[in-house]
């Protein structure tokens, strides 16, 4: 068991008070709270060797450089990747799913050729997707879910007959909670010669994640989501992958030579990195993989797991109250996140009561615009989602919060 309060005095804003209360933080799906060590990571760069990166031959650039490529270091091995190669650092896990509709889907999607994504996509991986068939008059067809919010296999049977070119499917859904087979649809799409990019940001920092074992050529995640600084993202793609792709933009650092007429690109993965790269992000990263591994990923899992168990059991005794994905009982098939509704309750104003309490969650469509159209007919349900420093004693406050809601509402 993680010791949970101990990990706790390593947050200094766990320890504030938001509307006169103590925080209680629940909406980690949309961004995770940042450790002392994380923050002392970037103080450390800004205060000791702030310099530009792979250009000064100085101590300061020097030592600037090792430490961002070292965090590379840190995130190939955290998901097992053959090397650096093959971390491209983005923005963000949208900017990595853009980087592939964009780089790869201009030089490889045809007029009349199919994209595979699922029903239950974030926008960042449905958006790019319209863009890129549109721009090249392909079709974008979609796997249907089943009413258990569950990936429909014989859809996804069904829409591989048509050969796409591409399939991008989210690892776990950030509505549901619901956990995606990503091991056996590698199988299925590569049957087929399609390329499998998956959305890994809301699995990769919760679950132990080997992109080898899943089998995916693709994986994008982003850094804020666990534990790191915000603008720091990742795309990991199999390094012959890379090298058959042409840049994402173009400038400086992503070059070998250039002339008044034509470049030659750079090395993997600088390839894919114009421009002054966010150097407090990636170093930010790095602190937060180390922090992660030192807790261990499995721990952390497990702690999940037994938060939401509670959490499911408890909302499920409250009469009125809809929960949307699995029960308690399915707990392997889905992640720690818990999106609910309060009959005849707006989720903006179950967000309202919450805050009064001191207690952060997300309501609204929750840039899954479609998939929650189709669970609610307003479009928008309320969602709490919790992380290694979550406790037991938080989620009651929450569940005393939900019960206050309906009182406040009228509801039985």
């Amino acid at each position: 068991m993680l010791d949970v309060e101990a990990i706790r005095k390593d947050f200094p804003i766990l320890s504030s008070k938001m509307n006169g209360r103590q925080l209680v933080y629940l909406d980690n799906a949309a961004t995770t709270q940042k450790p002392r060590q994380v923050i002392n990571a970037i103080e450390d760069y800004y205060t000791k060797y702030n310099a530009n990166i792979h250009r000064g031959i100085y101590k300061l650039a020097e030592e600037a450089t090792a430490m961002y490529e070292d965090s590379k270091k840190k995130v190939a091995d955290f998901i097992g990747a053959d090397g650096i190669e093959e971390i491209v650092y983005t923005r963000n896990a949208t900017e990595s799913l853009n980087l592939v509709a964009i780089a790869w889907g201009e030089a490889n999607i045809e007029k009349g050729d199919h994209i595979l994504i699922s029903e239950m996509e974030h926008h960042s991986n449905m958006v790019p997707w319209q863009l890129l068939a549109k721009r090249k008059g392909a079709y974008l067809d979609y796997i249907k879910i089943n009413d258990d919010t569950s990936l429909n296999m014989q859809s996804l049977k069904e829409e591989l007959e048509k050969k796409p070119k591409v399939v991008s499917l989210t690892h776990v859904s950030n509505v549901t909670g619901t956990i995606n087979d990503i091991k056996e649809i590698a199988k299925l799409v590569h049957e087929t010669g399609a390329l499998f990019l998956v959305d890994g940001a809301q699995s990769v920092p919760h679950m132990k994640i080997n992109v080898k074992d899943l089998g995916c050529d693709m994986l994008a995640f982003s850094g804020h989501k666990m534990l790191g600084p915000t603008g720091i993202g990742v795309l990991y793609a199999k390094k012959e992958i890379l090298e058959a792709m042409p840049p994402f933009l173009g400038g400086g650092d992503m070059i070998k030579a250039v002339s008044y007429q034509s470049a030659i690109w750079n090395d993997l993965p600088w390839k894919f990195e114009a421009g002054t790269s966010n150097i407090e992000g990636g170093i930010g990263l790095g602190a937060a993989i180390d922090y992660i591994n030192k807790i261990g990923i499995e721990e952390i899992n497990k702690h999940e797991k037994e938060l939401t168990r509670y959490a499911l059991k408890r909302i499920s005794e409250i009469k009125n109250v809809d929960i949307f994905g699995y029960g308690y009982e399915n707990l392997e098939k889905r992640a720690a996140v818990i999106s609910f509704s309060i009959k005849g309750v707006h989720p903006h104003d179950i967000a309202q009561v919450f805050d009064k309490e001191g207690i952060a969650i997300r309501a609204g469509h929750h840039c899954a615009m479609p998939l929650v159209k189709r669970l609610v007919s307003n479009g928008s349900v309320a969602r709490m989602s919790f992380y290694l420093y979550n406790t037991k004693e938080e989620i009651d406050k929450a569940i005393d919060a939900i019960i206050k809601v309906k009182k406040l509402f009228g509801v039985e």
